[in-house]
């Protein structure tokens, strides 16, 4: 295939792009195929069937070959209940997007100079208790009892999305991603060719991130509750009450594509709730000692992912939050652009301390599951690789812009997450 099967805008306002992430176009055309297929991969070596989670490994080759080989396999993937269910949930959050009140919030201004706009709403999680209250727990167990369907049903909204937006954003006047428009059509697709699909006031990127994402993330985990109190009789251990207590991000300058439709609509809910799904049919019993461990970790986390970043944002907006009560003025280095860059506090501990605590609360939706196998911690796993790609992504970028400004910067900020480790 042509790398400019499709001419690239070439305007000021949407410049070519020049430099590939991901190992460009042979790196995002390995990324589109392997994030389904390490999805399904997840469920079939994981799962009350298999044998163990994960099978035992003299046993997944042949598997896999007799499964690929039969028609069956394949027939199996599409469950018309679930394909069903899945649209009418996505039916069912633009419905209440449209209808239920809420806030609009300006965001991030755009190169164009109009701004983001984001409706915050509080999620509507009130029809799933009334219909467990009303029916039993045993009537919520549907995405525990039809998980393949519902998987493949997600990839063909993905693929759809993708394949959609990359088309739109051909029309006259759309604002392209800075990174997403290198005229490469495996690439472009992948990364996201246009910065902020929108029809009428919906914004895409953000309404699949928050609405049938985020939200059915936490609603398989409360399916995942009901399977094991279905399973045990109508309690549920304490390891499963704390990845539900415990369930945002490439906004700002990341083009809607298949990488955030495949990612939000599959990759979000169907991977990151594996430990729920695990211990729907591994129940575990942490007791309170345990429980009261796994919390604090998780607290620690949010409170340095918290308070790290309210630091921030009140120096950036002209206040310097360790002033008012001790006097303690937080230090920092100005650039030659103007910019002001932290060099105490959370920031002087770290270049992104947020980061820290986001792998903190990582661990602690890991460790409910216990130490039986490692797939469990495949999420926190992942969250350190992407979070350290973003922060070498992050620094990339500071360095172009701020120079030998930089240089210092580093030399008086030398660990980039985690004080005295990385």
């Amino acid at each position: 295939m042509s790398d400019h099967s499709k001419r690239p805008d070439t305007t000021p306002l949407n410049p070519l792009t020049t430099s590939y992430e991901f190992l460009g176009p042979p790196g995002a055309f390995a990324i589109t195929l392997g994030v389904p297929i390490f999805t399904y991969i997840l469920y079939f070596s994981c799962n009350q069937e298999s044998g163990g989670c994960p099978a035992p490994i003299h046993t997944l080759y042949p598997s896999f070959v007799q499964a690929v080989s039969d028609p069956a396999f394949w027939w199996s993937l599409w469950d018309s209940k679930a394909f069903a269910i899945y649209y009418s949930w996505y039916a069912f959050c633009l419905l209440t997007w449209a209808v239920l009140p809420g806030d609009w919030v300006r965001g991030t201004q755009l190169r164009n100079g109009k701004y983001q706009h984001v409706l915050h709403v509080s999620p509507r999680l009130g029809l799933s208790t009334g219909y467990i209250l009303r029916f039993g727990v045993q009537s919520f167990t549907f995405f525990y009892d039809h998980w393949v369907g519902f998987t493949s049903a997600a990839l063909s909204m993905s693929l759809f999305q993708g394949i959609l937006w990359y088309a739109l954003s051909f029309r006259e006047g759309k604002l392209l991603a800075l990174g997403g428009n290198s005229g490469n059509f495996i690439y472009d697709f992948y990364i996201g060719r246009e910065l902020n699909p929108t029809v009428a006031s919906l914004d895409i990127k953000s309404f699949n991130e928050l609405r049938p994402g985020i939200i059915l993330w936490l609603l398989i985990d409360i399916s995942m509750a009901c399977t094991q109190a279905t399973q045990l009789g109508g309690r549920i251990t304490d390891s499963m009450i704390l990845p539900a207590v415990f369930t945002t991000i490439d906004i700002i300058s990341d083009g809607f594509g298949f990488m955030l439709a495949v990612g939000d609509l599959l990759w979000v809910p169907f991977v990151y709730s594996l430990q729920a799904r695990y211990l729907a049919f591994r129940p575990k019993e942490l007791g309170y000692t345990w429980s009261a461990a796994i919390l604090a970790v998780n607290f620690l986390g949010y409170y340095i992912f918290r308070t790290s970043n309210n630091e921030k944002n009140d120096f950036r907006n002209g206040r310097n939050p360790k002033s008012a009560s001790a006097g303690l003025y937080l230090t920092y280095i100005t650039t030659e652009q103007g910019s002001k860059l932290l060099t105490s506090g959370w920031w002087g501990m770290s270049r992104h301390p947020n980061y820290m605590g986001d792998l903190l609360m990582a661990l602690a939706w890991s460790l409910p599951t216990g130490f039986d196998t490692p797939l469990t911690y495949f999420y926190v796993t992942y969250f350190a690789v992407l979070l350290i790609h973003r922060q070498r992504r992050d620094d990339e970028k500071c360095e172009k812009k701020y120079g030998k400004d930089w240089d210092r910067y580093q030399r008086l900020v030398p660990y980039r997450i985690i004080p005295y480790v990385y």
